[in-house]
C-alpha cells in the first residue's frame, strides 16, 4: 500500500511538474528596459508600471495566439552602457520583443545589438531622430525630435510672436542637443533669430551665471529642452527677472520638473504626447481603467501605447517570432491609442499628433493640437 501511495504521490509531482513546465513554455517573452535605479528611476518606475498594466489586460482577455505574455524587466541603472548589457540578456533569456528605453541616450546604445540580432524594440518617448534610423526592427510610440523641434519653432514664431530666441542646453544630452539643433534650424528657417546656444550639464542646479547671459541678450523665447533639471531654470530665470517666455519639449512633464521649480513658472508652453484634458473616448476609458490601480502620471500613456502597438501586432503576426512581429508592426495603421491615432512611416515612426500645453501658475492645460502634416 506504502508502494502505490509513494507511486502515486511521484506521478502527481511528474504531472504537476509537467503542466508546469507546458505553461511555462507557453508563454512568449517581452523585455522591458527602463531604470529602476540611478537619476532616470523617479520618471521610469511608471513605464513598468504601464508595460504590466497592459500585459495583463491582454492577458485576461486571452493572450496572444493563445499564448500568455511573460513581462521580463530589465534595470539599465540609467546608462547607456548598461541599457545595451540589458539588452543583451533579454535576447540570450528568449525574449521576442523588447519595449524600452525612455531616454534617447539609452535607446541609442541598446538598439543597433536589437537591430543586429533580429528583434524588434519599440520606445515609448525617445524622441531623437536617429534612434529609429539604426534600422528596420526599430520602432517608437512618441513623436520624433523632428516633428517636435519644429513643430516648437512654428509656434513660437506664429503663435507667441517671437523674432529672438535663446537655448539652453544640456551638451550631455542626446535628446536636448538633438531638439537644440532642430529648433534652431526652423526657427532661424521662418525668420527668427537664434541668439545664442549656451551649455550645461546633467547635474548642474545652479543656473545663475549662464541666466545672467541670458538676461542680457533679453531674448523673446527662452527654450529649454531638458528633464527635470529644467525645473531649476524657469525658477531662477524668473526669480531674476528675465521676461522671456519660457518654452520646453516633452521632457517637461515630469513630476520632478514642478518641484524643482515648474510650480512656479508663472506662464510657459511645451510640447507633450498626452493630457487628461484630451477629450477621446480613448483617453476617457483609459484612465477610469488605470486609476484603479496607479496615479497617472504623463509618461504612462505613452508607455501603454508601446506596448499595445506591440501586443496587437503579435496578434497580427503569422507567428510569434521576431520576424513576423516586426513585419506585422511595421504595417501598423490607424492604431487607435491613448495617445491618440498611430500609423508608423517608413523609419518606425508614428505619424501622430503633438500637445501643446500652457502653463499658469505651475498648472498645465491644454492648449492646442498639433496634427501631423
Amino acid at each position: 500500500m506504502h508502494k502505490i501511495l509513494i507511486v502515486l504521490g511521484l506521478l502527481s509531482a511528474i504531472l504537476s511538474s509537467s503542466i508546469s513546465m507546458v505553461w511555462a513554455d507557453d508563454e512568449v517573452k517581452i523585455a522591458a528596459i527602463f531604470a529602476k535605479s540611478g537619476e532616470a528611476a523617479e520618471d521610469n518606475l511608471e513605464f513598468f508600471e504601464a508595460a504590466r498594466f497592459a500585459v495583463d489586460e491582454v492577458n485576461s482577455a486571452g493572450g496572444v495566439h493563445g499564448r500568455k505574455i511573460k513581462l521580463v524587466e530589465y534595470d539599465n541603472h540609467s546608462t547607456p552602457i548598461q541599457s545595451k548589457l540589458a539588452a543583451k540578456k533579454a535576447v540570450a533569456d528568449g525574449a521576442v520583443a523588447v519595449i524600452g528605453a525612455s531616454w534617447s541616450s539609452h535607446s541609442l546604445a541598446m538598439a543597433p545589438y536589437l537591430q543586429k540580432m533580429k528583434v524588434p524594440m519599440i520606445s515609448p518617448n525617445s524622441t531623437h531622430p536617429d534612434v529609429t534610423l539604426t534600422g528596420d526592427f526599430i520602432f517608437r510610440a512618441c513623436f520624433n525630435d523632428n516633428f517636435q523641434g519644429k513643430t516648437l519653432a512654428k509656434f513660437a514664431r506664429e503663435n507667441l510672436k517671437a523674432a529672438t530666441a535663446v537655448v539652453v542646453m544640456n551638451i550631455s544630452s542626446d535628446y536636448g542637443i538633438g531638439l537644440s539643433k532642430i529648433f534652431k534650424e526652423h526657427f532661424t528657417v521662418t525668420g527668427g533669430k537664434v541668439l545664442a546656444i549656451l551649455n550645461y550639464k546633467s547635474e548642474q542646479t545652479d543656473f545663475k551665471d549662464l541666466l545672467q547671459e541670458v538676461k542680457a541678450l533679453n531674448p523673446d523665447v527662452l527654450f529649454i529642452p531638458g528633464y527635470a533639471e529644467s525645473g531649476y531654470v524657469v525658477r531662477q530665470a524668473q526669480d531674476m527677472g528675465i521676461t522671456a517666455m519660457m518654452l520646453g519639449g516633452d521632457g517637461w512633464p515630469d513630476r520632478q520638473f514642478y518641484a524643482n521649480g515648474g510650480q512656479d513658472l508663472k506662464e510657459g508652453y511645451f510640447t507633450v504626447h498626452w493630457s487628461e484634458d484630451l477629450d477621446t473616448d480613448k483617453s476617457r476609458e483609459f484612465v477610469a481603467r488605470y486609476k484603479r490601480g496607479y496615479e497617472i502620471p504623463d509618461f504612462a500613456t505613452i508607455a501603454y501605447d508601446a506596448s499595445m502597438l506591440l501586443f496587437d501586432a503579435m496578434k497580427r503576426a503569422e507567428s510569434l517570432d521576431s520576424q513576423s512581429i516586426r513585419d506585422a508592426l511595421a504595417a501598423t495603421e490607424n492604431f487607435d491609442g491613448v495617445t491618440g491615432k498611430i500609423s508608423f512611416d517608413e523609419n518606425g515612426d508614428p505619424v501622430k499628433q503633438a500637445l501643446v500645453m500652457k502653463i499658469t501658475n505651475g498648472r498645465p492645460a491644454l492648449f492646442m493640437i498639433i496634427k501631423p502634416n
